[in-house]
């Protein structure tokens, strides 16, 4: 429980009687004597509640009904415990216990489902992973450790935690980049995520939606449920993708065509490579890394221009290819961002390395029911991702990306400005 009360000599009654079990196993005398403090409290609680045995009060609240047995997680399962029942004075219903009210609210048996399958524990083994098969607190029936069980749990608490997530507001994240990508679960079913950057260099998952393919309607869905929830629009940032025309369509949409938009330089250069004959591969990779490592993002482009002309005739398509999208591979070369910076922000690898800890936690389910179980699945797989990011490599660098960005947005808003004022004349 969150808080705790208890007077030091209910703690050491109850310690008192659980010592004799402490030479069966460690174990055991944990359960006796929190099975012992816990009674201790509800009896406390009784007595807060109805005064003291065989006393009379007219302050008292209710009165003593017997006793009944509940369940209370432990271990990932149930152990019965008995506790007394309270009733108001000329009311059928029942009071509750205050520390019974806060032992169930803690959902142990959720959390304890819910962290062993997202380190890959499978419902049918997790009765062996929270229960030694040889122990001396065996799992009875009805202790909750079954896969039905598990499963229902974690399914509950993945939903209720899905949720909140994304509902949960955007407006006090000062974001500076967002990275999105898509990730195949079926053949007919599409996940699309989104990873923040804050000044800070600290990484938010910020949303995730469904859909058939990566299509600009997907998109744009994901875009207006990020505004929903607080995302300025209005404030420029900048987008790093994979070089999905439906991801920039719907980015220059909702964002303005200005927008600055950063195409993965090593989805690119692979992309590029596997159309190639190997041993044109090696020469090729150290042309576009020459390019992407220039300060100056006019010599970069002539560079990479040059590499396709030389292309042409071994490999036109290939030259084409290059070619496509070749100011979304220079972005932040022409916002003047440092090399460091720059490679940290050139790529999609933070959202890449969250894809993986998705397809770590979900290699277990052998068949997706539907797209509400994917949601649910990566929603949380993601969360787990989010508990091991690190902050941006070059973060100590991101105050001259605010200002590169702010330098972006004044430029184009003045340049809007002077087309306005000429049509108007």
């Amino acid at each position: 429980m969150k808080e705790s009360s208890i007077p030091s000599r209910l703690v050491a009654a109850g310690v008192e009687t659980a010592w004799e079990a402490v030479s069966a196993s460690f174990e055991r005398f944990c359960l006796t004597a929190g099975i012992a403090t816990l009674t201790e409290m509800m009896q406390q609680d009784a007595v807060e509640l109805c005064g003291a045995r065989h006393a009379r009060s007219s302050d008292r609240r209710g009165y003593r009904w017997g006793r009944t047995a509940g369940k209370l997680g432990f271990h990932g399962g149930k152990v019965a415990i008995e506790r007394p029942r309270v009733r108001p004075r000329g009311d059928d219903a029942e009071l509750s216990l205050p520390s019974w009210e806060a032992a169930q609210a803690e959902d142990w048996l959720g959390r304890w489902a819910m962290n062993l399958m997202l380190i890959n524990v499978s419902t049918r083994r997790f009765g062996r992973a929270v229960r030694l098969p040889e122990g001396d607190i065996a799992a009875a029936p009805g202790t909750g450790v079954s896969k039905s069980a598990v499963s229902r749990r974690f399914v509950a608490l993945s939903a209720e935690r899905m949720g909140e997530w994304m509902a949960a507001d955007l407006s006090g994240l000062d974001l500076l980049a967002i990275q999105i990508d898509g990730m195949h679960v079926t053949g007919e079913l599409t996940l699309l995520a989104a990873v923040g950057i804050d000044g800070e260099g600290v990484k938010h998952p910020l949303g995730l939606l469904e859909g058939a393919t990566e299509n600009a309607a997907v998109v744009q869905a994901l875009l207006d449920n990020l505004i929903e929830r607080g995302l300025d629009p209005k404030i420029c940032r900048l987008f790093i993708i994979d070089g999905s025309k439906a991801l920039t369509k719907a980015i220059r949409r909702t964002f303005g065509r200005n927008t600055p938009i950063q195409r993965c330089q090593v989805h690119k250069a692979r992309n590029i490579a596997e159309r190639l004959p190997k041993h044109l591969h090696a020469s090729v990779r150290a042309t576009l890394r020459q390019a992407w490592e220039l300060d100056d993002a006019a010599k970069a482009e002539r560079l990479i221009r040059n590499l396709a002309r030389r292309l042409e005739q071994v490999a036109p398509g290939v030259a084409g290819s290059i070619l496509e999208g070749i100011d979304e591979m220079l972005t932040v070369n022409r916002l003047g961002l440092p090399p460091s910076l720059r490679r940290s922000l050139a790529c999609t690898n933070i959202i890449e390395n969250m894809m993986g800890t998705i397809r770590r936690v979900c290699r277990n389910v052998k068949h997706w029911r539907d797209a509400s179980m994917a949601l649910r699945w990566t929603a949380a797989a993601m969360q787990e991702a989010a508990k091991g990011f690190r902050r941006l490599k070059a973060c100590k660098q991101l105050p001259l990306l605010r200002a590169a960005l702010a330098a972006h947005q004044s430029k184009y808003a003045n340049q809007g400005q002077l087309e306005t004022d000429v049509l108007a004349a």
